[in-house]
């Protein structure tokens, strides 16, 4: 059991180059202005959800694809471009120690990129994302990997049909072993895109956003789990976050759980909140806590990383 406890958590899904502006106030359109601070950040869901785990003590891996300009020998102008990327998205991943073996580095496309302006004052962050033509890592590329290192895998959804696969090969793991044993699959449901509910069947744990919430016409995190618990498989947990108002969980038991929100004194960066949320939430199950404990601190953690930009500070948190 000891053994199984020391396996990774895989996280599936996007990682892409942030490029973030901290500004006093949002620019109105079509004017000129200065920002207050500019930085290079990893992101994307799945890769920020790594930077959380690794920062709260969990060995993680990231499954997901670059652009092969990575390891492009003969250089023009365009690739310089995807090469300085990609070597600052895998040196970043090497710092935070995570293990991108299952990184598909893929011959077509861009490593995607994403303009991001942070407003502290108004608390908002805006993001613009240039994500077009880089394929998805696909179920081919996920039978590849080892599944006898990983306790737990999360799917960021995207390429919905593929990700059924993928987790159809898992269960077709997890069959012959004892349940203390098999590999915890979770699933996010973040976009109000048709194709990524057929996701909400296919999760053990499954978060479910606000926005998504709202396009179903629920106005809170409770009447969403309610509404929409149906539609999870028998026995899984349905997990709705819903800002400052903390964030519900709803299991096989009929019981809602609740967690308020824990705001920092000053509000300074939400970039990646949610993602802070979810891998607190991960973290904490994966070592045998409980529903409600995994609730608290993951409010607690993504509250507290709304306090400094980026995630360092989340480090000391792992001891709570």
């Amino acid at each position: 059991m000891e053994e199984y406890k020391k396996k990774k958590i895989l996280c599936v899904g996007l990682v892409c180059l942030d490029i973030i502006n901290v500004v006093e106030k949002y620019p109105e359109e079509d004017t000129d202005s200065r920002c207050l601070s500019q930085r290079w950040q990893r992101g994307g869901n799945a890769s920020n959800s790594c930077t959380v785990l690794s920062l709260l003590g969990a060995p993680c891996a990231f499954m997901g694809s670059l652009s092969s300009g990575y390891v492009a020998d003969n250089i023009n102008t365009g690739s310089r471009t995807i090469l300085h990327m990609n070597s600052f998205i895998m040196a970043d991943f090497s710092r935070r120690d995570v293990d991108v073996s299952a990184v598909v580095l893929q011959v077509e496309g861009q490593t995607p990129s994403a303009c991001c302006v942070v407003c502290p004052a108004s608390g908002s962050r805006t993001v613009i994302l240039s994500d077009t033509n880089l394929p998805d890592v696909n179920a081919e590329d996920f039978s590849k990997v080892d599944l006898h290192q990983f306790k737990w895998i999360h799917w960021e959804g995207r390429n919905a049909a593929q990700q059924v696969q993928m987790i159809q090969q898992v269960e077709l793991f997890n069959r012959p072993l004892p349940p203390q044993e098999r590999i915890m699959l979770s699933v996010e449901i973040e976009k109000t895109r048709e194709p990524l509910y057929q996701l909400f069947p296919h999760g053990d744990l499954v978060f479910v956003s606000k926005d998504v919430a709202r396009h179903f016409g629920f106005q809170s995190a409770g009447a969403a789990l309610k509404g929409l618990y149906s539609r999870v498989k028998q026995g899984a947990v349905l997990v709705c976050a819903w800002a400052e108002e903390g964030a519900d969980a709803l299991g096989p038991d009929g019981v809602v759980l609740h967690s308020g929100a824990f705001p920092p004194e000053t509000l300074v960066d939400t970039l990646g909140a949610g993602d802070t949320f979810n891998s607190a939430v991960i973290y904490t199950l994966s070592n045998g806590g409980s529903l409600q404990d995994a609730l608290t601190f993951g409010c607690r953690v993504a509250g507290r990383k709304c306090g400094f930009h980026g995630y360092d500070g989340i480090a000391e948190m792992s001891a709570l």
